[in-house]
């Protein structure tokens, strides 16, 4: 199978990218890079970092997925006015827009992403993937 391809309906899943340091760190605070990740099926994508961020929202709500150039200081989840960095990492940031807005959840509680910047393993094979949300 190539990569960036959906085959057989299995959800195919794009690991949150976390660097070694933050890695530790995270951990300490029950953020688990295990259960933080992408996954994209034929019709959602469902975004989770441990128990701090998670989104689910249909494949044709994105608009358009780059990756980011800048690198970021910060790592964890960050967000205003719809813009939420969820990150483990400064490299392989993939921005991702969405229309309309959808909702996902911050420490439990309800919030609205218009952007989503998330740093994965595998930035250009997400980007692919949600790039041909309208050809499956």
């Amino acid at each position: 199978m190539m990569k960036g391809i959906i085959s057989g309906g299995k959800p195919q899943r794009f690991p949150i990218r976390f660097d070694e340091w933050y890695g530790v760190l995270s951990q300490v605070l029950f953020i688990s890079p295990a259960a933080s990740y992408v996954e994209v099926d034929s019709q959602q994508v469902r975004v989770q970092m441990s128990w701090a961020f998670r989104t689910c929202f249909p494949r044709a709500a994105v608009v358009s997925a780059v990756k980011m150039n800048e690198r970021p200081l910060s790592r964890g989840v960050h967000g205003f006015a719809g813009r939420w960095l969820v990150n483990g990492s400064g490299q392989g940031i993939l921005t991702i827009d969405l229309i309309p807005s959808q909702r996902g959840y911050v420490m439990g509680f309800p919030v609205r992403v218009q952007q989503l910047m998330v740093s994965v393993t595998e930035p250009e094979a997400l980007a692919a993937v949600l790039g041909n949300a309208g050809s499956e």
